[in-house]
């Protein structure tokens, strides 16, 4: 038990050094630090630091150097969230009801990021010969043009769960999907003006339909690029 504490211990001020740094006073004077924090206090960024034997220190930026003042300046935490992306007026309904192909299944989407710029519905159906005919090339389109501009999400009009998981598993689909229950809520609230399937439906974040581009992916590319 002695020995596995003293590892621990000694693993853990290994990781504590890694991730040391070397700070150099205004005055010329180092010190071997951890930035944990950057706060700002009467206009002034301010770094609380952790010295090598546990402990904290405070120290402003115009009692570094000019360069280490820089530093912390534009110090971003490693541990802060990634930014979400802009409110969409499809988040109500999308949020936490998006489904994605991890292996054979389809399972809840826990890695969906809000677009920058776009939202592309796909209307489509396993059941639908043209859908089954067009999704390969719309998969290879998304591969290769994927950006934070847009998101694609499937909308579906099948009929059971079976149905929409093999054909995501058929067509290797690498987009998010709303879930069966909630297609039918996200039809009616935003009608698209869809009149047969496949679909592909571009949106700005206000709602605004900027048109169908299923015959014009050349167009998409351009849009969701810029």
């Amino acid at each position: 038990m002695k020995a596995n504490l003293l590892i621990a211990l000694a693993l853990a001020t290994t990781l504590i050094t890694a991730r040391a740094e070397t700070w150099t006073s205004s005055d010329g004077r180092t010190a071997n630090m951890t930035l944990v924090e950057v706060t700002e206090e009467d206009g002034e960024k301010v770094g609380k630091f952790k010295l090598r034997n546990g402990k904290t220190t405070t120290i402003k930026a115009s009692g570094l150097s000019e360069a280490d003042a820089k530093r912390l300046a534009e110090w971003v935490d490693p541990n802060a969230p990634e930014p979400a992306g802009p409110e969409s007026v499809f988040d109500d309904v999308l949020e936490g009801n998006l489904l994605r192909l991890d292996g054979k299944s389809l399972k809840k989407c826990e890695d969906a990021t809000q677009p920058q710029k776009y939202y592309v519905f796909y209307y489509t159906a396993s059941w639908c010969p043209p859908c089954q005919a067009f999704t390969p090339s719309l998969v290879d389109w998304y591969n290769d043009n994927k950006n934070d501009n847009f998101e694609l999400v499937l909308i579906t009009s099948d009929r059971d769960e079976d149905s929409m998981e093999g054909y995501a598993k058929d067509k290797k689909m690498p987009w998010p999907q709303l879930k069966l229950k909630d297609a039918s809520k996200f039809k009616s609230k935003f009608n698209h003006g869809v009149s047969g399937i496949p679909s592909l439906i571009v949106c700005d974040l206000e709602g605004k339909n900027l048109g169908n581009f299923r015959g014009n992916l050349p167009g998409l590319t351009d849009l969701v690029k810029d």
